[in-house]
């Protein structure tokens, strides 16, 4: 009788790979430009992530580790259904599964994306693919040299050669027609495929016959697979030819957004969401005009450990119409210790939980949101609907009436607490009081019935955004026993739990809600509640005694602690830092230099990674406060910085590392900027005259040379020219504890470094994405000039770092007050253009900027 089943299986299989028409799910764009499911009708919506395990760098590495990629796969793809994950993307890597007359190579990199779609299939995640990345498969390593045709003939090639454009085609018609071993159908049939995007990131130069030759010839050989699903075409390269493209036979167009630009290799400070208020498509009349659809093939804060931007992100891409998106990229797992796949991008819910839970409230915009409303501007559009952005406390929320969703600890009450099925967090709330760092998840099963899965303890011990490697690790993970207090109606006080991912462990007993508990899934229930797990059947995901998370990597002792750069005499002033072991920590004292001698403080642990301490008052007058780490366990001492065996009260003690903060008199100036300490923190766009060069012994000079003010973006040929060269400072950092208050003058010191003069505009930037400024002249004579504050007036805000693609808003269009609170300034803004003379814009511009003081 099961023969006879599978036999009828493999017919079924097989009649709707030859007649696709009668497959019952697809999508189609409508005459509005609307992707629908059909036959429902219904509005297509989806958001999740790319993620390259089976191709590249991601399968090199995990080779190299002795891993099981479909095992790696598997981890990761649970975590995607815990994050309510819907939606997949990838750019495939064609040069390792083709060769270069484009047949489809059967080999281990399609083998593992084919078993990868079909969990994901499982798991209901819908994916939209790219067939052709035209990249090599190297980076960040040197690429190999594999059989495919983007290796042969390069991307330019690739768009231009006659004999690469037909290799294109036959590998388009073949890939489309591939049968997926794991599930029997092929890639043009699957009903979770949502839409083709032809290629990742075409850069063309032709002529739009040209191009427009080039799309229709490749959109005809996914169509000549008898594929009839949606294709679209990267239309954010190139953008003067969008008539071209939307004119092609093509249902849609493809977009990115890097708000943040890329690369800029450590992390990016300050307010970012003026840079994500609006994602303006300065051609969407010929989207419309055409009825085309749009998608978000890729889209990241680079440089940025923070969870506020997502939602942001996510609102501003629904205001644009756009239905569908994919962030850019998960990191596989068993990669992030390392961060080594794509060094300006960082996620993943083991390492970066906050992140990872933005994400999840950005996918819940994308199918809440009504398309293409409008939200407003900000700050004015950080509530809208049930949401919550806050850049402060580096905080998003998502509160309904099922569900409470948050990125960090926050006061907001739930929305309908008695009603609440899903809570998701990182932090304290309302709901949960939690001491660990850790990602949580809790699921309502039934009345009286919740299950609870926390993830275990990352700690960033290096800048994820350098230059890494294999060999570095840049963040560990602990696994701890943590408190949490629960306070939901459906969970009365004391309540009975039990960990159900570790077989036949103890049911406990709830104290007034708290419970005691290491990483793991738990179910939790009303003392006297029968629930049996393998009876549920309830609509729950995953499996509900499931937990996976990667295994705890604490070797040694970390002390995550950064020095405050400033503070003021007599001001109250703590010393707090992270300190994550393998051993017990004893005690912990901060030792400060106090002449030949040492004052020792003990800290207080505030949980098991939390210390702090008051600085005496004695200790808090002008000049440079020193002080150093010391821990006690049951192997001794050791001191930090340097991580040093003993301390030094010890005779042979050799370690003259530090932690410094200077100490200021309250009515000395404030450093907002010194070219010798400050120019690698300087956000700009790249030109090859700017540098940093030695004045004297103890000043630099902060250089820019320009040839002109405005060249045409190639990839944005009908732009129309702005004048205008700026860069930034951050200095909250610098300034450390230390706020402006009662100074009245800006003080710059720098120079024209040619003959003659030039204009510069130097403006305070506020937290609100406004900006203050005045336009200064100087000559080729290093000078101080003087702003009084009062003279500052609004000027424009420029979005920096430039975001990607170029076409996005050069200027932060608002509508904020015209008047400025100086302990809301956290930014120097200055700008090359404005007040310089028309005839004057193209000329060279070269100025030196040496310091910047409020005084």
């Amino acid at each position: 009788m099961s023969r006879i089943f599978d036999w009828i299986t493999v017919l079924i299989v097989l009649f709707l790979n030859i007649c696709p028409v009668f497959s019952q799910i697809t999508t189609v764009v409508d005459e509005n430009g609307i992707i629908r499911w059909e036959p429902s009708g219904e509005e297509v919506k989806g958001f999740g992530v790319n993620y390259s395990a089976p191709f590249a760098h991601a399968y090199r590495s995990g080779e190299k580790l002795g891993l099981d990629i479909k095992a790696e796969i598997d981890k990761d793809l649970y975590h995607f259904s815990r994050l309510n994950f819907d939606l997949y993307r990838l750019h495939v890597w064609d040069t390792e599964i083709s060769d270069a007359d484009g047949n489809l190579l059967q080999n281990e990199h399609l083998d593992a994306f084919d078993y990868l779609l079909s969990e994901l299939k499982k798991r209901e995640i819908n994916f939209v693919i790219t067939p052709i990345a035209y990249w090599g498969n190297g980076w960040p390593e040197p690429d190999e040299d594999t059989p495919g045709f983007s290796n042969k003939y390069g991307k330019e090639g690739s768009l231009t050669n006659p004999k690469a454009v037909a290799a294109q085609q036959n590998y388009l018609t073949q890939f489309m027609n591939h049968v997926n071993p794991y599930t029997g159908i092929a890639y043009k049939n699957d009903p979770n495929l949502i839409a083709v995007e032809i290629s990742n990131e075409p850069h063309h130069r032709g002529t739009p016959e040209e191009v427009k030759e080039f799309i229709n010839k490749l959109a005809k050989a996914i169509r000549d697979s008898g594929s009839q699903k949606p294709v679209f075409y990267n239309v954010t390269h190139s953008v003067h030819l969008a008539d071209t493209y939307f004119k092609s036979d093509i249902q849609g167009g493809t977009f990115q957004w890097y708000p943040t630009g890329l690369g800029f290799k450590k992390e990016i400070p300050g307010n970012l969401l003026p840079n994500v208020n609006d994602y303006n498509i300065p051609f969407s009349n010929a989207i419309e005009n055409n009825n085309a659809a749009k998608l978000v093939y890729e889209f990241d804060a680079a440089d940025v450990n923070k969870s506020y931007i997502y939602p942001a992100m996510a609102r501003s891409f629904r205001e644009a119409g756009i239905q569908i998106g994919t962030h850019f990229a998960y990191d596989p797992s068993f990669l992030a210790y390392a961060n080594t796949e794509y060094n300006t991008h960082y996620m993943n819910l083991n390492y970066t939980p906050h992140k990872a839970l933005g994400l999840m409230i950005a996918g819940e915009i994308f199918h809440h949101n009504k398309l293409g409303e409008d939200q407003g501007t900000y700050p004015d559009n950080l509530k809208f609907g049930d949401f919550l952005i806050q850049y402060e406390d580096d905080l998003a929320v998502y509160n309904s009436a099922e569900k409470f969703i948050y990125t960090n600890s926050n006061a907001e009450k739930p929305k309908a607490i008695s009603e609440l099925r899903e809570i998701a967090g990182h932090g304290s709330s309302e709901v949960i009081e939690y001491d660990g760092k850790g990602a949580y998840f809790l699921d309502k099963l039934e009345e009286g019935v919740w299950r609870l899965e926390v993830m275990p303890d990352p700690f960033l011990i290096k800048d994820p955004f350098g230059n890494n490697s294999l060999e570095k690790t840049i963040a560990v993970i602990r696994y701890n026993l943590n408190e949490m207090k629960i306070a939901i109606p459906g969970l009365a006080g004391n309540f009975e739990f039990q960990q159900i991912n570790i077989a036949e462990s103890e049911v406990q007993e709830a104290e007034a809600g708290a419970i005691s508990i290491s990483p793991g899934t738990y179910l939790l229930t009303q003392k006297g509640q029968n629930f049996d797990i393998k009876n549920y059947k309830g609509d729950f995901r995953l499996e509900l005694d499931n937990f996976v998370a990667v295994e705890e990597s604490v070797d040694r002792t970390y002390v995550l602690h950064e020095a405050v750069n400033a503070a003021e005499a007599n001001q109250s002033f703590s010393i707090d830092a992270e300190i994550v072991s393998n051993e017990e920590i004893n005690k912990a004292e901060i030792w400060f230099q106090n002449g030949n001698s040492y004052e020792a403080l003990e800290m207080k642990a505030k949980n098991k990674y939390d210390y702090s301490a008051d600085v005496p008052q004695n200790l808090m007058v002008p000049g440079i406060l020193t002080y150093r780490i010391i821990l006690e366990t049951t192997n001794g001492k050791r001191t930090f910085p340097g991580d040093v065996s003993g301390s030094p009260e010890n005779w042979d003690f050799y370690s003259e590392d530090v932690y410094s903060t200077r100490i200021y008199d309250k009515g000395s100036a404030i450093s907002v900027f010194d070219a010798s300490m400050d120019a690698d923190m300087v956000v700009h766009s790249w030109k090859p005259g700017n540098q940093i060069v030695p004045l004297n012994s103890v000043e630099d000079e902060f250089q820019v040379r320009l040839d002109e003010l405005f060249s045409e973006d190639i990839e944005n040929k009908n732009a129309t020219p702005i004048y205008d060269y700026s860069f930034r400072f951050n200095f909250q950092n610098k300034i450390g504890s230390r706020l402006p208050g009662d100074q009245k003058e800006l003080i710059i010191k720098a120079r024209n470094l040619k003959s003659g003069t030039e204009k510069l505009q130097v403006a305070l930037l506020v937290k609100n994405g406004s900006a203050f400024g005045k336009v200064i002249e100087l000559d080729n004579h290093l000078k101080e000039i003087r702003i009084k504050l009062d003279e500052l007036k609004p000027v424009k805000t420029i979005t920096l770092p430039r975001p990607y693609p170029g076409f996005l808003p050069y200027y932060f269009e608002h509508q904020n007050p015209e008047g400025f609170d100086l302990q809301e300034v956290e930014a120097l803004q200055f700008s090359i253009g404005p007040g310089i003379e028309p005839e004057n814009l193209q000329k060279k511009h070269e100025i030196g900027i040496v310091k910047v003081t409020l005084q």
